[in-house]
This record gives structure tokens, C-alpha cells and sequence, in this order.
């Protein structure tokens, strides 16, 4: 390795991009063309970041499978900046791997974290907490392991665990000071700062408490049967039935436990659940069969007694009834929390991380388009998706897979 390509490397590791840009801009040799990748991938140009570690990696010799598998997973991170995930996960396997024969342990590790991060995106926090289990973050340089931290952390959060999050935020601050990357810092603090924002409301018959993170995890995690329009569904305690694909039971649940300890009329019902205003008998007819049908799901945790007028909810064991409704109303909630990261979403990646068509994605984007919520750049294949990012309260809850189900 040569002085300038030693020189531009360190000035990447301190965060420096411009600095590594200087010492390698008109090299075209394959470790040049590597930095100058990652250099562009830090100062947001990722197109250009990506082309660039194609390019190294094709210059590379078949012999030099060490440096081949450090541009892969340099492109991954690219990939994951960009929102793209249509590429296969055992690329970046075996580039881990191939790093681990070469005992390159931090980049091993550094490929693992990708992997982790990018299944934590998708919300896939079972196989992202699996990914996350056999590594070891000791020993590591300061920035890779507080980014290993910063990656515990956001699990812990979206699962609730509010403990865990505030221990591993506390060694990602630590980790962040030593590395001295001031862009490792701002976003440590960012994610402390999630904790003390309102993350979602406790809906009262005469008005609403905003609840931050903690307080929403002590929530779940008392007696009381909380009808949650956060990640819909009905828990009490360490019992949860998930209805997020069951609309109508949601609709039902939701309405009769706002009226609790009341009942529903059965035409607000209908109403509320059916989205008509000229109810007939077979809408009725549908009414008990649905309320048959959530009766039967949410029995452990309470009974549904029909009234003289309607319907009410009766909670096993004199449990308190709560609904916790999410920050902003609307049913593309979700797909704005998505959004409101900051970067640039792909229709094809958002219908994964939402486990959505793409389609149904596309017409979500054109009437939040409409209402001045999200905007696109680019055209075609290239067409990205960016919503201004959602001031004083955090979007975790209305993340895809904001905590377990089941």
C-alpha cells in the first residue's frame, strides 16, 4: 500500500471524505477507485459511490479475493444508503467469510452489522436480533463499535426493551467520543433524543395523554387490555393477538373499547367497520358474524356482551381498558414513518419493508403526493420517494414490526 492510499484511508476512518478525496481524485488504479467509492458514499453520492466500487472490484485479480470482498461490502452499505434491497443477502455472506479466512475481523464484523441493519429497515426484528446475538462488539475500533451499539439500540427500542436501548446507547456515546466522528455522535444523540419524544397518545372519552417510549412500554406491559392502533392488535400483559391483517376486527376492537365502559350502537358499528352511511340487513348479518369472529380471538383477554342497542367489551379480571392511538392519524402512517428518515425509498423497497404490493404502495405514494405529504425525485426505475422528516415525536411505533408479534 502506498503512502497516499495509507493517507486517504485514515482520513476516511476520522470521517474526513474530502481529505481522502484530495490524496487519490485522478487515480484510476482499483484501491483508488475503492476510496474514492467510499469517500463519495460518505458525502451522500451514492450512484456515483456504487459505480465506482463496481469498478474496483472488477479491477481487482482474482488473487486479491480479500480486497473483492471488502468492495463488497462497502457496496452493501451503499445499497442499504440508497434503500435498494432487491440484491441477494449471500453476497455479503460470503464476503464475510472470505474477511474472517483473512482474519479481517472488523470488516467481518462490519458486514454482519449491514446485514443486522438492513433486516432491522425491513422489519424483520426476530432475524435482525438472531443476526445481532453471536457478535461481539469488544475489541472493535471505536467507530465500528458504536455503530455495533447504535444497531443494538434501535432493536431494543423498536422491541420496547427501553432498558437494554438506554445501556447500549450509553456505549455507543462512549464508542462515538473515542472514534471522534462527528457524524457518529449526531446520530447517537438523535436516538437518545427519541426517548424523551412523544411516541404515542393514551385516547381518554374527553381527551388524550402523550405517552413517550417508556411510558408506552409500561403501558403494554401492565394488566390493562390496551387496544393498540399503533401496530394494531389487543394485548394484556404478555398476551398479544395481532389483527393487522384483519381490518374489520381492528375497526370493531377499537370502537368498542373507546366506548368502554358503554356499549356501541350497532349502526356506528356498522359504520366504523363497514365505511357505510345506509346500513341494510346484510350489513347487519356481516356485524354478528365479525363480532362472532373477534370474540372468538380476543376471549383470554375479554368477552364481547351484546346490549339492548349494540355491543360492549367486558375485560377479564376487572382489567382497565386503554387505547393507544399513534402519533399522526391516518392509515398510510406507516408508510410516512418509512419516509421521514430522510432518505430516498424505492416503491419496490418500501412494498418489502412493509410486506405490501407494490402496487398498493404506488397508489398509497400518489394520494400522499396529492395531499403535499411525500414527494418523488428521479423518473422510472430511478423514481425515489422522500417525506420531510416528522418534527417532535419519534415514528418507532408506526414502524413495520414496531414490537414482537407473537
Amino acid at each position: 500500500m502506498d503512502s497516499l492510499i495509507a493517507a486517504s484511508a485514515r482520513a476516511l476512518a476520522a470521517g474526513d471524505a474530502l481529505g481522502a478525496l484530495k490524496r487519490v481524485a485522478l487515480r484510476e488504479d482499483p484501491p483508488a477507485l475503492a476510496l474514492r467509492g467510499i469517500a463519495m458514499a460518505q458525502l451522500g453520492e451514492h450512484p456515483r459511490a456504487r459505480e465506482l466500487l463496481r469498478r474496483a472490484s472488477r479491477g481487482f485479480g482474482a488473487h486479491e479475493e480479500l480486497a473483492r470482498a471488502r468492495c463488497v461490502v462497502a457496496e452493501a452499505e451503499v445499497a442499504m444508503a440508497m434503500r435498494d434491497f432487491g440484491g441477494s443477502p449471500r453476497a455479503l455472506a460470503a464476503a464475510a467469510a472470505t474477511l474472517d479466512a483473512h482474519a479481517d475481523r472488523a470488516n467481518a464484523m462490519q458486514a454482519r452489522l449491514i446485514a443486522a441493519r438492513r433486516l432491522l429497515l425491513l422489519g424483520r426484528l426476530e432475524a435482525a436480533a438472531a443476526a445481532l446475538a453471536p457478535l461481539d462488539a469488544r475489541d472493535l475500533p471505536p467507530s465500528l463499535a458504536a455503530v455495533a451499539e447504535l444497531t443494538a439500540a434501535e432493536l431494543a427500542l423498536r422491541s420496547l426493551q427501553i432498558g437494554q436501548a438506554c445501556a447500549a446507547l450509553a456505549r455507543a456515546h462512549e464508542a462515538a467520543g473515542r472514534a471522534r466522528v462527528p457524524a457518529l455522535l449526531a446520530e447517537v444523540a438523535e436516538t437518545q433524543a427519541a426517548l424523551e419524544r412523544l411516541a404515542a397518545r393514551r385516547l381518554f372519552p374527553g381527551g388524550e395523554q402523550a405517552l413517550r417510549l417508556g411510558e408506552v412500554a409500561a403501558l403494554l406491559a401492565s394488566n390493562a387490555l390496551v387496544v393498540d392502533a399503533c401496530r394494531r392488535g389487543v394485548g394484556a400483559g404478555d398476551s398479544w393477538r395481532s389483527l393487522a391483517r384483519r381490518p374489520v376486527l381492528f375497526a370493531l376492537a377499537r370502537a368498542l373499547a373507546g366506548a368502554w365502559p358503554g356499549d356501541v350502537d350497532r349502526e356506528a358499528l356498522i359504520a366504523y367497520a363497514f365505511n357505510t352511511r345506509r346500513p341494510d340487513e346484510t350489513h347487519r348479518a356481516r356485524l354478528r358474524v365479525e363480532i362472532g369472529r373477534l370474540r372468538a380471538l380476543i376471549a383470554p383477554q375479554a368477552g364481547i356482551e351484546a346490549t339492548a342497542r349494540g355491543f360492549a367489551l367486558k375485560p377479564r379480571d376487572t382489567r382497565e381498558v386503554v387505547v393507544l392511538a399513534p402519533p399522526v392519524d391516518g392509515e398510510q402512517a406507516s408508510l410516512v414513518a418509512l419516509l421521514s428518515d430522510g432518505a430516498a425509498w424505492s416503491t419496490s423497497a418500501l412494498a418489502l419493508a412493509l410486506d405490501a404490493s407494490q402496487r398498493t404502495v404506488q397508489r398509497a405514494l400518489v394520494e400522499l403526493e396529492a395531499e403535499g405529504r411525500v414527494r418523488s425525485i428521479g423518473r422510472a426505475r430511478a423514481q425515489r420517494w422522500l417525506a420531510p422528516p416528522l418534527a417532535g415525536f419519534t415514528t418507532i411505533l408506526l414502524l413495520p414490526a414496531a414490537l414482537p408479534i407473537e
